[in-house]
């Protein structure tokens, strides 16, 4: 047994051209026809990245709906070095999850972009304001998910993906789903790789000194083992990321 329609139906429109479902927009009036769609904000907030305990960063992020297409931005800056290093992106995605276009850059004046050319994705790379540009093609398709270094809100995305897509059923009231493997594109180390997510089910955390009941969610790649907790409750919102091997949690602010 899948997800309970409405349940898999919200989830599968983060993702879709009706993510105003997912926040609860009901359908325009008649005389509302003619106003065009406003854009939808489907999450938004912050990310307290803390390394042993000491805060080290914070990203801010965005996402919503404009036109039919998804727009997730984020923008990370370390505490030591404020506005000084900080990072952009800006991943821009069709209703059916194709890749338009992704954007990084830094204070430092470096940047690249990444979009579709043919079969291939192809990634545009500036060292510097004034470098001549290079180019890297990859032989993925326009549906690959990005996981850019450092931006956890392309995690709680790739959240959303697997649990729209993956096969699942209760059994004595617990939910099960199959794992489900993802080949991604990490735009900043110019490489792909081959991740899986499955879920592990409810736990319940402390986060600032209070008890959450949260939907666990393992996070592997060759070389990590990342833990997402999410707030089925809300919108399957992401709450946590814990990276043991680093030292590191993430918790939304």
């Amino acid at each position: 047994m899948k997800f309970e329609r409405p349940t898999r139906r919200a989830l599968a429109l983060i993702l879709a051209s009706s993510l105003a479902a997912f926040a609860g927009v009901h359908a325009p009036d008649k005389k509302d026809k003619a106003k065009p769609p406003a854009n939808q904000i489907v999450d938004s907030g912050s990310f307290g990245i803390f390394i042993r305990g000491q805060r080290v960063a914070t990203e801010t992020f965005h996402i919503e709906q404009e036109n039919g297409n998804s727009i997730v931005k984020s923008q990370l800056k370390e505490i030591a070095a404020g506005d000084s290093n900080a990072q952009k992106s800006d991943l821009q995605m069709t209703s059916s999850g194709e890749l338009l276009r992704y954007e990084w850059s830094q204070s430092s004046g470096a940047s690249l972009s990444v979009f579709p050319d043919n079969e291939f994705l192809k990634e545009r790379i500036l060292t510097s304001p004034s470098a001549k540009p290079s180019e890297q093609a990859f032989l993925l398709p326009s549906v690959t998910p990005i996981l850019d270094n450092n931006f956890f809100i392309h995690r709680e995305v790739l959240a959303w993906k697997y649990l729209a897509i993956a096969p699942c059923r209760d059994e004595n009231g617990h939910r099960h789903c199959e794992p489900a493997d993802f080949g991604t594109l990490v735009p900043q180390d110019h490489t792909s790789m081959s991740v899986r997510m499955e879920l592990a089910g409810k736990e319940k955390i402390t986060i600032r000194g209070a008890e959450r009941e949260l939907l666990r969610l393992n996070l592997h790649g060759d070389q990590f083992d990342w833990a997402l907790w999410v707030d089925e409750n809300d919108h399957f919102k992401l709450i946590r990321v814990a990276i043991p091997a680093d030292s590191t949690v993430v918790d939304r602010d």
